[in-house]
């Protein structure tokens, strides 16, 4: 948080947010697709067909079989990411991995036609919400609590949600 914040502070510089200044601020945005590596918005990418019998992983995938991707659990494989459980946002300084389906090691809004068509808006006003929300507020947990001691465990279903919901408090900063 304070690294995000002292970016934020710097390049902002007593102006609001806008998405022009989004450019200047890369630690927030490998913030947010850290979050979503670690806790991608949807689990399991809606069911696809295999288009020919195929092999995968030493198991057969029959031809029209269905097929769902546990995207969850592509986030945290230990082949593909080092400190797989970890929330290093610094992996994605130096790395060109997006959240646009062009990586198949990271699939947060899926891929190819069923790729969420919201993902336009979401990446244009995520970043934004959020460089506002740090820029104005300072936040912590109510009654001082260890941010270490945060309980991160979720709710496995369609959609991923927090087993324990996240309770902030917000105080203005300027």
């Amino acid at each position: 948080m304070m690294n995000v914040r002292g970016e934020i502070d710097t390049e902002i510089n007593k102006d609001f947010p806008k998405n022009s200044h989004l450019v200047q601020i890369p630690y927030l945005e490998a913030c947010i697709k850290e979050t979503l590596r670690l806790h991608p918005p949807a689990p399991l990418l809606l069911p696809h067909r295999a288009i020919e019998t195929c092999q995968v992983m030493n198991y057969t995938v029959p031809k029209y079989a269905q097929v769902i991707i546990n995207v969850w659990s592509i986030g945290r494989d230990p082949s593909l990411w080092d400190g797989p459980l970890k929330f290093r946002p610094e992996r994605f300084l130096t790395s060109s991995l997006d959240f646009k389906g062009n990586n198949f090691e990271f699939l947060p809004f899926s891929a190819g036609r069923r790729i969420c068509p919201g993902l336009p808006m979401a990446a244009k006003t995520v970043p934004l919400i959020l460089a506002s929300l740090i820029y104005f507020f300072d936040w912590s947990l109510p009654h001082w609590n260890d941010p270490k001691e945060l309980n991160m465990n979720e709710k496995f279903g369609v959609t991923m949600q927090m087993e324990h919901p996240l309770v902030l408090v917000p105080k203005a900063r300027k």
